[in-house]
């Protein structure tokens, strides 16, 4: 588990099945939310302590990886652009 304001973080903990807990507001990166491992926990210590409390007690949200995020990014790219020409 990972707690975190890091907007890196948050990708990379949905990469790789992790349990997330930002602590901020809003996201700039909401598909980490939305279909990933992350969850929104504000900033205040009552919103850390409750995420942190329903964690230990075996919550764990589910989540899955987002389309696209396979890792062959470059790979699309090349193929487009060679089809393109």
């Amino acid at each position: 588990m990972v707690m975190t304001d890091s907007g890196g973080l948050q990708e990379e903990t949905t990469a790789l099945g992790v349990p997330c807990f930002s602590i901020r507001n809003n996201s700039e990166r909401p598909i980490t939310v939305t279909e990933g491992t992350n969850i929104l926990v504000g900033t205040s210590k009552e919103g850390i302590a409750t995420a942190f409390e329903r964690f230990t007690n075996g919550f764990r949200k589910e989540g899955k990886v987002p389309e696209l995020w396979e890792g062959k990014a470059a790979e699309r790219i090349v193929d487009k652009l060679i089809s393109l020409a």
